[in-house]
């Protein structure tokens, strides 16, 4: 079985590791051959970043970044990027990296509104977002360029219903 934490120092390799898999760069906003030190950089901690992980054992099986909003007037919003380990999809870590990060979003730092993107051919993915109630709200075209093509992703977010 495995457990979220955040992650720490020694699990960065294993995350850079772990989006220089090809079906996760190409999944995500990742280029090839990623080095240690955008890792470092990326993943220090700071006031507005969290950075999960499902980890077994020592084994880092994915990650979630969770960035919170700096402008004040979207101070409730937040936007999440994941990947999973390909000898790992499909267990239900994706599943328990993306609860994690909309309960500590949602509940603990008054977060009411979730975005994210995602490939359209990213059918797993997207079927992960909807399940969890992430609506598509909108198609970008050639959005980014990966595997020598420019691809479309949706905008997808999820809203809480604030009580009055």
């Amino acid at each position: 079985m495995y457990s979220i934490r955040h992650s720490e120092k020694q699990d960065i390799e294993q995350i850079r590791q772990l989006y220089a898999e090809p079906s996760n760069y190409s999944a995500t906003l990742q280029a090839p051959f990623p080095s240690q030190e955008k890792w470092e950089a990326r993943l220090t901690p700071t006031n507005n970043t969290y950075s999960l992980v499902a980890v077994q054992g020592t084994e880092v099986l994915g990650q979630l970044g969770l960035h919170l909003e700096s402008n004040l007037r979207r101070k409730h919003v937040a936007s999440i990027g994941m990947a999973v380990k390909s000898s790992t999809r499909r267990q239900g870590v994706g599943d328990a990296l993306l609860l994690a990060a909309i309960d500590l979003a949602e509940q603990w730092q008054a977060i009411c509104r979730i975005e994210l993107s995602v490939y359209t051919d990213n059918l797993p993915a997207l079927a992960l977002y909807e399940k969890h109630g992430f609506i598509k709200e909108g198609l970008c075209k050639n959005y980014a360029f990966r595997n020598g093509q420019f691809s479309d992703v949706y905008m997808m977010a999820r809203c809480k219903q604030i009580q009055p």
